[in-house]
């Protein structure tokens, strides 16, 4: 960009020069043109930022007429060949601040710290004809089969959330495509000690009750599966249990006399839900009264006052919006109804899409938590998940008026799945004999975020439908709404990965196999109430 500036006696040009990524190779591209047409074919782009100045030429006006052209988005959309990657998730941003701040000196390390692996510069790692790693699925299979071994002594201060890693290690085999049954003994064997008689399960052995392992271990019974499994949960008790949780003003805590948060919300309604408990409130509940006898009464709108003047999701009313709330408050309204009627009675559905999709970064191509915040490889699940919910949400509004077989069905996409998976296979898989996946390339893998990722990839390469007159559990009853999903392979005109990288399917809102969730929720409403 040039700016012209009139002095006294001069007139002088400001010219803010272009930060990019040293180019390996000479082939040319809108960007690489535009650097040697403004700075000469040796010129070495500044990593500094600021303005420079210099005596204008004759050519300026004509430069400066071709530079507008080539800098035009849509000039500079480019055609990938069989060998090439786009220059959006090769080269910096078009337009940058360069006002310097912890946060852009932040951003600035982590989008070269990515480039070298988006663009196949990060060593000798077989890549596809997209320039895209495969997925090395039996290295991260082995890396999780360790993590649910026997630990190192420091995570005993972990102890608190070993559920938690069972449920992460099982929902991550499963979806490379692993039988995840054989865990069955051994995971009944360790969460039967932990389950209070007063309901629910603690994190570990003597610990109190708390939603968070409670959620992960009935997900991860939901996914062993089997009678066995099933009924170590104390139904009664869990109700119980919810009931002292409910508060007043419509949300959950997440611990008797613990914080209320929108993640209380969503994990109660997941077990209220899977375990077809009864919605109605035990008359102990510090929320029942004759008007307010629902574990779903004002839940809803407590929901709303979650929505924050950016249009995202907080954990509770008048706080800083965050990814991961907003796939709870979505996920758990979804429970209550249908996405198409639920989502947009409580939510500012256009503020909400405008800010999920501010949370998508290039060239990264992942996504970030927060505002300002770095992209971490979790919120490809935080983040990621938030648009199967969204798009049926609008799916379901453009069908209301006409039949299901005359309406459109053209894929609907809010947010680059190829950059979203560019990213995971670039950047999150860690290439070195330890396996898994991580935050970004300068991380560690772990197993928290080799399931979220691999739930970010599965939703980026699959489209979920919600089928408002179908329910894949008989007799039908409250809560029935998870159990209408379906889904497909996203078909694109240009993929970016090959079949063999294809993972399985996750629900979109329960984040375990459809199947899983469908076989629980029929066992229970199969029983006679406890």
């Amino acid at each position: 960009m040039t700016i012209l500036i009139k002095g006294k006696k001069h007139r002088h040009k400001v010219t803010f020069l272009r930060r990019c990524m040293p180019r390996e190779s000479t082939s040319s591209s809108p960007s690489s043109t535009l650097d040697q047409l403004l700075y000469g074919e040796k010129q070495r782009v500044t990593n500094q930022p600021g303005p420079i100045i210099k005596e204008p030429k004759a050519e300026d006006e004509a430069v400066e007429s071709i530079s507008r052209s080539l800098i035009d988005p849509i000039n500079m959309a480019t055609t990938t060949s069989p060998t090439s990657v786009t220059d959006l998730f090769t080269t910096p941003p078009g337009i940058r601040d360069f006002l310097n701040t912890q946060t852009s000196q932040a951003q600035e390390k982590t989008i070269q710290e990515c480039l070298p692996f988006l663009s196949g510069a990060s060593g000798d790692i077989n890549r596809n004809q997209y320039g895209v790693p495969h997925l090395d699925r039996k290295r991260h299979i082995a890396f999780l089969h360790k993590s649910l071994g026997k630990l190192p002594a420091p995570y005993v201060a972990a102890d608190a959330a070993r559920p938690w890693m069972f449920y992460w290690a099982l929902a991550a085999l499963y979806t490379m495509g692993e039988d995840i049954s054989p865990w069955r003994e051994r995971l009944i064997s360790t969460v039967v000690p932990i389950q209070n008689v007063t309901g629910g399960f603690g994190g570990g052995n003597g610990q109190m009750s708390h939603l968070a392992p409670t959620y992960a271990i009935t997900l991860s019974l939901a996914m062993v599966g089997g009678q066995e499994a099933l009924d170590i949960i104390d139904r009664k008790a869990m109700w119980k249990w919810l009931g002292a949780l409910k508060q007043p003003d419509g949300g959950f805590q997440m611990s008797v006399g613990g914080e209320e948060d929108v993640r209380g919300a969503y994990c109660a309604m997941v077990i209220l839900s899977l375990l077809d408990l009864p919605l109605e409130l035990p008359r102990e509940s510090p929320a029942w009264s004759p008007d307010s006898a629902s574990f779903l009464s004002g839940l809803a709108e407590w929901v709303a006052r979650c929505q924050t003047f950016e249009g995202g999701i907080s954990g509770k009313p008048d706080a800083e919006a965050h990814g991961a709330y907003a796939f709870c408050a979505l996920a758990c309204l979804c429970i209550i109804d249908a996405p198409h009627i639920i989502i947009p009675k409580y939510l500012d559905v256009p503020a909400l899409i405008s800010w999920l999709s501010a949370r998508q970064y290039a060239p990264e191509g992942g996504f970030a938590g927060r505002t300002n915040k770095l992209v971490d490889g979790c919120y490809s699940h935080w983040v990621g998940g938030c648009w199967p919910l969204i798009n049926a949400c609008l799916e379901g509004l453009r069908q209301q008026p006409v039949s299901r077989e005359s309406s459109t069905s053209a894929p609907l996409s809010l947010y680059s799945r190829e950059g979203l998976i560019r990213y995971i296979l670039c950047c999150c898989q860690d290439q070195t004999k330890r396996g898994g996946l991580r935050d970004k390339p300068s991380h560690s893998s772990d197993s928290y975020h080799t399931c979220y990722v691999l739930a970010g990839l599965s939703s980026a390469q699959h489209r979920w439908h919600f089928n408002a007159s179908e329910s894949a559990v008989e007799g039908g009853g409250p809560l029935n709404s998870a159990y209408q999903w379906t889904s497909e392979v996203f078909e694109e005109d240009l993929p970016v990965y090959e079949e063999e990288d294809r993972v399985e399917t996750l629900h979109p809102v329960f984040v375990i196999p459809q199947s899983a969730a469908e076989k629980t929720r029929q066992y229970f409403s199969s029983k006679e109430e406890f």
